[in-house]
């Protein structure tokens, strides 16, 4: 099991990233939380990590924090639950708010995730209770991005077209193409010219999961 990784980031387009451990560049996969969270290209970082083995493919999950790992851990032991889900489900909303939601039955702000039913919500908040207590979640601290230390993009790669590539990860993390374009176009009208791609995904789930 691949626990933690301590390495170079040299790339960063989420929902993935690739981290370089002695010349040997690791893919993963991360949360938009944990994207939000990155240094610039070419820094030292550290994540924790969690390693998936399928018949058809080898996955590594990355995250800034071991509490946001600790929730991936339980959530992907939930019926109906899988990696994919559980980072959709931590991409829109952060740890302290989904154990709010979970500790005040609140099924409402979790259907608005991707792939979160009625039934799920509810299954999710069943099932999780006990074990965000066992995990001492219920004082997990939020992460909050102001204004004045908003991402730091000056790594961020150059693309095209900063939208398309805003919709892609939205697409990749399970909303619908048409759901995930009329919620980038929102974000960058509001926004306004020279939004990066990072801050035009967190308004644009900020807007469907808020």
């Amino acid at each position: 099991m691949i626990g933690r990784l301590t390495g170079e980031l040299i790339e960063k387009q989420p929902p993935q990233l690739v981290l370089d451990v002695n010349g040997v560049g690791y893919e993963v996969e991360a949360s938009m939380n944990t994207f939000y969270r990155l240094p610039e290209l070419g820094a030292k970082l550290t994540l924790f990590t969690h390693f998936v083995v399928r018949e058809d493919a080898q996955l590594l999950y990355g995250f800034y924090d071991r509490e946001e790992r600790a929730l991936f851990r339980t959530l992907i032991k939930a019926n109906g639950v899988g990696p994919k889900l559980a980072i959709t489900i931590l991409s829109g909303i952060s740890t302290s708010e989904f154990v709010r939601c979970v500790n005040d039955g609140d099924t409402a702000s979790l259907v608005k995730l991707p792939g979160v039913g009625k039934k799920t919500a509810e299954r999710l908040i069943v099932e999780m209770k006990d074990k965000i207590k066992a995990l001492g979640l219920e004082s997990a601290g939020e992460f909050q991005l102001s204004a004045a230390d908003g991402p730091d993009m000056s790594g961020f790669e150059p693309v095209n077209d900063v939208r398309a590539e805003a919709e892609s990860a939205l697409v990749a993390l399970g909303y619908k193409p048409v759901q995930a374009s009329k919620a980038i176009a929102q974000a960058d009208k509001a926004l306004g010219a020279g939004a990066s791609c990072e801050e035009l995904i967190r308004a644009a789930l900020r807007a469907m999961v808020g």
